[in-house]
C-alpha cells in the first residue's frame, strides 16, 4: 500500500525544503514520489522548483482553491489517479494558510484501497513561532494533527527559545515526534501512523485570506525587486514573483517571507504562466500590487 504523507506549516516555514530534502531521500533509497503542490496564485511556479528532482509527469500543481475545504474533492480525486509505481509515496505541500485539521478529517474519506491512511508532517519556523500576531491560531491548528512536526529555521535562535517552542508545541500535540531536519531519517515516514490528537476548535474562515497576481515586466535592475518588495504592506504576509532583470537571459525568482526577509535567486527554466508578482495576505489587491511595481521602476536605486 502507498503512503501519504502531508506538510503543512506556515507560510515560509520551510515546507519547500523540506519537501527538496525528502524527495532526494526517497530516490537514494529506491522510493517513487509523486508530488502534489497546492496555492493560491500560480501553484505552477512552485512546482518549477523541482523540475530539477521529478519528471512533471510526477508533479501536479493545484491551483486557485484551498484543499483544506474547496479544492479536496480535486486533490482527493487527483491522488486516486497517481499511476501505481513500484515502492511509490505521495507527498502533498498543502498552502501556507490551510486549516490542517480540516485538511486530514476529509482527506482519507474517498481513497482508494491501495493507498494508506494520510499522515501529516508540520513544518515550524522556530525563529518566528508564534509571533504572527492574529495569526497565532492557525499556525497553531498547523501542528495539532500531525504526526511528526519538523524544527526549521534554528540559526540565531538560543536553545532557551528552542525549549520554549518545544514546550509550546506539545501543549497542542504531545503526541507528535519532535525533530529537526538534520535527524530526519525518510526511511520512518511511511511506517507513522495518523495522529490520535484531539484539535482544539478552530474557526475555519481564519484559514482564508485574499490573494492576487499581477504579470511582471522586466525589471530594470535587482534592487527594483527589493523595491517591490519593501514597497508592498506588512499585511501581505507571502510575496512571490519570477521575471527578468534587463540585460539578463535567464529568469529570476524572489520571495518575501512574513518576517520581512528576502530571498533572491535563479528560477529553472521559464514560468509556465509568464512572469508574475503573487501575494497572500490581506492587501493583496491589484491596485496594491500595481503601485509596487511602478515604483520599482521609479526607484533610483541601481
Amino acid at each position: 500500500m502507498e503512503s501519504v504523507i502531508t506538510i503543512v506549516g506556515f507560510l515560509g516555514a520551510g515546507k519547500t525544503t523540506l519537501l527538496k530534502f525528502l524527495i532526494t531521500r526517497f530516490f537514494e533509497n529506491g522510493w517513487h514520489p509523486f508530488l502534489i503542490l497546492n496555492d493560491y496564485e500560480n501553484a505552477q511556479m512552485d512546482a518549477q522548483h523541482f523540475v530539477n528532482q521529478l519528471d512533471l509527469n510526477s508533479i501536479k500543481a493545484l491551483s486557485g482553491s484551498c484543499i483544506c475545504c474547496s479544492g479536496i474533492m480535486e486533490l482527493r480525486n487527483t491522488v486516486n489517479r497517481i499511476p501505481k509505481r513500484e515502492k511509490g509515496i505521495t507527498l502533498i505541500e498543502a498552502n501556507g494558510t490551510s486549516d490542517a485539521c480540516s485538511l486530514m478529517e476529509f482527506l482519507g474519506v474517498g481513497l482508494k484501497d491501495r493507498f494508506l491512511p494520510p499522515i501529516q508532517i508540520s513544518v515550524v519556523d522556530v525563529k518566528n513561532w508564534q509571533k504572527r500576531g492574529v495569526h497565532n491560531e492557525l499556525e497553531a491548528n498547523q501542528i495539532q494533527v500531525s504526526s511528526l512536526i519538523v524544527l526549521t529555521h534554528l540559526d540565531n535562535t538560543t536553545k532557551k527559545r528552542q525549549s520554549e517552542v518545544i514546550d509550546e508545541i506539545k501543549s497542542f500535540n504531545a503526541m507528535a515526534k519532535i525533530i529537526s531536519m538534520d535527524e530526519l531519517d525518510v526511511l520512518l515516514l511511511p511506517k507513522l501512523v495518523p495522529s490520535g490528537n484531539t484539535a482544539e476548535y478552530f474557526e475555519h474562515q481564519k484559514a482564508h485570506w485574499s490573494s492576487c497576481s499581477l504579470d511582471l515586466p522586466v525589471l530594470p535592475n535587482l534592487a527594483s525587486i527589493d523595491t517591490i518588495c519593501k514597497t508592498l504592506p506588512k499585511s501581505i504576509l507571502r510575496v512571490k514573483g519570477c521575471t527578468k532583470i534587463k540585460g539578463q537571459s535567464k529568469f529570476t525568482y524572489f520571495e518575501r517571507n512574513p518576517d520581512g526577509a528576502v530571498f533572491v535567486r535563479p528560477f529553472n527554466g521559464e514560468p509556465i504562466t509568464g512572469p508574475k508578482l503573487l501575494t497572500i495576505g490581506p492587501g493583496s489587491t491589484p491596485e496594491i500590487l500595481n503601485k509596487a511595481i511602478q515604483t520599482s521602476f521609479k526607484s533610483k536605486t541601481i
